[in-house]
């Protein structure tokens, strides 16, 4: 039997000696930094065996190509099926979950039932779980559900104290809830926190750099955003950002094009889209879209408009298209619209909710 050396011309004796080659006694990680797409890593201790197709630093993908399973990949804060829940429709408060599959078109269907009814809540998610927290009764309730089955919602613990619209984001490992109002005109910058795979209490993350409710959060893998809102009089401009595996308070990042609340955030792993909202009068509700890119810092940018003015709504993505639902305005309050991310443009029709109502919120995995 040839070996190696014999093979290969007699010029390598062992894969040691090959180029972009890795041998150590771990698995390697999606921070794990390649030379280039196609390098090999092997696992000494266990026999595994990674190559790196794709190279995208801090969040490469090493697929397993040995006798054993899985890849090595960056936690996903996004999915394929993008779900609201809870909002006010006519009846009142609801406890709807509605979901999409977003690469598609068509309207939502029926997912399940929230643990109770309430809107001005707050959503996030990781590849296969989401997270609901947050009440407009100044609740402290965290819900969850798995994205990719349909069912109630099941209880998941309590924020450190009851939040009216808060805003919420992830990097898919840790889900951050910042902002919100506590009661009457008090309005609140803490930033908590979960571990989205677990059940428990959330845990201090920091504050804001300033307190407001109405805001818009959107993330990618490293760093959230929290935009706009209502602090103690009129709107906001500010766009605040956080590294969320860290705890520590909001830095500033730049402003919107101009001051709005009840906004609503998406994002890609590049790009922070913020949409609608309400500002100060003669135009009071916007069909302003906006965007930024995250792993910046600086001003909004113009993308395009809504099909229609509208504030109160909430969006999610699977990071080439966003999907946004829950406006508040004179018109068809049941609508879906969409964009595609990495361009700029006006929203078009996706579909729509199966019941009306605004003010819910949004996250994406499955």
């Amino acid at each position: 039997m040839s070996n190696l050396s014999d093979l290969l011309g007699g010029t390598i004796s062992s894969l040691n000696d090959l180029g972009g080659a890795t041998f150590s006694s771990s698995d390697p990680s999606y921070s794990t930094n390649p030379s280039a797409t196609g390098e090999l890593w092997v696992n000494t201790t266990s026999g595994e065996t990674y190559i790196c197709t794709d190279a995208t630093a801090g969040a490469n993908i090493w697929t397993n190509v040995g006798d054993g399973t899985g890849m090595v990949k960056p936690p996903q804060w996004y999915g394929e099926r993008g779900v609201w829940g809870g909002g006010s429709a006519s009846s009142g408060d609801s406890n709807v979950i509605d979901y999409v599959t977003i690469a598609t078109t068509g309207n939502a269907t029926d997912f399940g039932d929230l643990t109770l009814s309430r809107n001005t809540l707050s959503s996030c998610s990781n590849e296969a779980r989401g997270i609901f927290a947050g009440t407009n009764s100044y609740g402290n309730t965290i819900d969850y559900i798995t994205i990719s089955t349909t069912g109630n919602a099941i209880d998941f613990g309590d924020l450190s104290a009851g939040k009216s619209a808060p805003a919420a984001c992830s990097n898919g490992v840790r889900g951050v809830i910042g902002g919100g109002r506590t009661g009457g005109s008090f309005y609140s910058a803490t930033i908590d926190y979960v571990t989205i795979s677990t059940t428990a209490n959330s845990d201090s993350f920091g504050n804001l750099t300033i307190a407001r409710s109405g805001l818009a959060s959107c993330a990618n893998d490293t760093r959230g955003l929290f935009a706009g809102g209502v602090p103690s009089s009129g709107q906001s401009d500010v766009i605040d950002y956080i590294t969320i595996a860290t705890t520590s308070s909001a830095t500033d990042f730049g402003n919107l094009v101009r001051a709005k609340n009840d906004i609503g955030g998406l994002s890609s792993a590049t790009r922070g889209v913020f949409f609608g909202g309400d500002t100060t009068a003669p135009t009071y509700e916007t069909d302003d879209i906006e965007y930024v890119t995250i792993a910046s810092t600086g001003n909004a940018t113009d993308f395009g408009n809504l099909t229609d003015v509208g504030g109160r709504a909430s969006g999610s993505s699977n990071t080439t298209r966003g999907v946004m639902a829950g406006f508040y305005r004179s018109g068809r309050v049941n609508v879906i619209e969409k964009i595609t991310i990495a361009s700029t443009g006006n929203a078009t029709d996706f579909g729509d909710l199966t019941v009306s109502r605004y003010e819910m919120s949004a996250c994406s995995g499955g």
